[in-house]
């Protein structure tokens, strides 16, 4: 993730909504280099606005303190990796293209971003609002696109609690996968093998189909 702070056309300076918006991007930015490098407890102030090229002082103009910025952090995160997602899920056709689609922009997001795995997984205990509130984020729009793909007979007749338990699993798997054949390589340009990919939508057709 890169922040940059912008002029816009001609020269003219960004507006304060606009400058508010760019330096908490960049303080975002920073938290999650330093988050994935570090961890919530060891990830300072100092440290972050060093990072975001920003004064300790000016922090606090945009965050109350550091726990509001980690409560924070996670959603922002996922809302972006949620915006990737959907960008490489436009033009499926089926929930299963969806569903495939979505799996392989999870694994590229990651590549990408490889900070973002312990931001999530260690907000349980040090952010567990922007943990909640990351969740609810990502379960909404999932569930929402299941119970369409039942609606038009896509996939098996479920009930809400059973998509949503569904959900969880598929979130689960992704997890799973990304710590058994992503993180515990070396090689930045390692990628999922294709089996594991075949694999997953097997069991998805199997289950759902």
């Amino acid at each position: 993730m890169v922040a940059v702070i912008t002029k816009e056309a001609g020269n003219k300076k960004p507006t304060r909504a606009q400058r508010t918006a760019q330096v908490r991007e960049l303080v975002f930015c920073a938290a999650a280099t330093v988050v994935g490098n570090n961890g919530y407890a060891d990830a300072s102030i100092r440290e972050i606005t060093e990072n975001a090229g920003i004064a300790q002082g000016t922090f606090y103009l945009y965050f109350k303190s550091r726990q509001d910025l980690f409560d924070q952090l996670l959603p922002h995160i996922g809302g972006e990796m949620v915006e990737f997602i959907r960008k490489r899920v436009v033009g499926s056709n089926s929930f299963f293209e969806v569903e495939e689609s979505g799996f392989r922009a999870f694994f590229e997001f990651l590549q990408e971003n490889p900070g973002f795995f312990r931001v999530l997984n260690e907000a349980e205990i040090y952010a567990p609002k922007g943990h909640r509130k990351h969740f609810r984020n990502l379960i909404k729009p999932y569930l929402d696109s299941m119970r369409r793909s039942v609606q038009s007979g896509e996939i098996a007749n479920s009930s809400d609690d059973e998509l949503e338990a569904l959900i969880y699993i598929f979130l689960s798997a992704r997890s799973y996968l990304y710590m058994r054949y992503l993180k515990t390589q070396r090689k930045k340009s390692r990628e999922l093998p294709e089996w594991v990919v075949n694999t997953y939508m097997n069991f998805i057709r199997n289950g759902l189909g």
